[in-house]
């Protein structure tokens, strides 16, 4: 099945430009802003050759999973960073509607929540990855570009890992396939492109960025564990506190100190007490 948008998604003006493969989606969205194009247009791809990660680290997509960017053009406003955090609610509603009953698991353990054990299997790890039982399923990498006029490109680049997972990295990863999660990667951009409506109307151009917070808080990871971050050559160490109205992370270290951190490698539980 080819990929297509959503019907909330089209209805609202969204556009596709969908690659069989390409060298990165990412790229080829912020081209097409650099001549023009208007923005509001997901760029998507069975397969991409030649993208990057945070830091610049190179990152393949096998095909069978998805590789998804979504070009806007804004006015030049500080809190567009905070779309990454749109972003992943988006992705978090997307793959509960993809894949029902992926989001919550029955067990037996005092970790569970609600009657019966219910727990939380997806959940958001600051700065912009989503894990699915503690292993990372996707990644979104924000990119902005300053253009004519007063606005600037930001370009969401988003991949999930639907048929297969990356080996060999330093931290767990998982696949809907391995999880037993019937989904595609066309379904799940469908899903994505229609939440991703609901969630930025939800953000209203940073205006109701707390209403955002509060959503992601409800759904992240780690809070209250211990967590590790490596800045250049300092590592601070402490407790995830929350995140603050900008979105940063507030770790809360052991002589009680509040830190605030924009950015850098995160590292929870058993990882964040571990020298670095």
């Amino acid at each position: 099945m080819p990929f297509a948008l959503g019907p909330r998604a089209a209805a609202d003006g969204y556009r596709l430009a969908a690659y069989d493969t390409v060298g990165s989606t990412s790229a080829e969205a912020m081209r097409r802003a650099r001549e023009g194009d208007p923005g509001r247009l997901w760029v998507v791809s069975s397969e991409q050759t030649a993208a990057h990660g945070r830091r610049g680290r190179p990152w393949s997509t096998p095909r069978g999973n998805l590789a998804a960017s979504l070009l806007l053009v804004l006015p030049r406003l500080a809190h567009a960073a905070n779309l990454g955090f749109v972003a992943g609610l988006a992705l978090h509603r997307a793959l509960g509607a993809a894949a029902p009953g992926l989001d919550i698991s029955v067990g037996l353990d005092a970790a569970g929540r609600g009657e019966g054990g219910e727990r939380a299997r997806l959940a958001l790890k600051w700065p912009n990855d989503l894990l699915l039982d503690g292993g990372k399923l996707a990644g979104i990498l924000l990119e902005a570009g300053d253009l004519d006029g007063g606005l600037s490109a930001v370009v969401i680049g988003i991949g999930v890992n639907v048929a297969h997972a990356p080996t060999g990295l330093p931290y767990a990863a998982t696949s809907l396939a391995q999880e037993g999660a019937p989904a595609s990667a066309e379904t799940v951009f469908a899903a994505l492109s229609d939440a991703w409506v609901e969630e930025e109307a939800l953000w209203a151009g940073g205006r109701g960025f707390a209403d955002i917070r509060r959503a992601w808080l409800e759904r992240a990871s780690g809070i209250g564990e211990a967590v590790a971050v490596q800045l250049g050559g300092e590592v601070i160490r402490g407790t995830f506190d929350t995140i603050d109205e900008d979105g940063r992370l507030l770790v809360r270290t052991s002589a009680g100190e509040l830190r605030a951190i924009a950015a850098g490698e995160v590292h929870f539980s058993a990882a964040a007490t571990m020298r670095t």
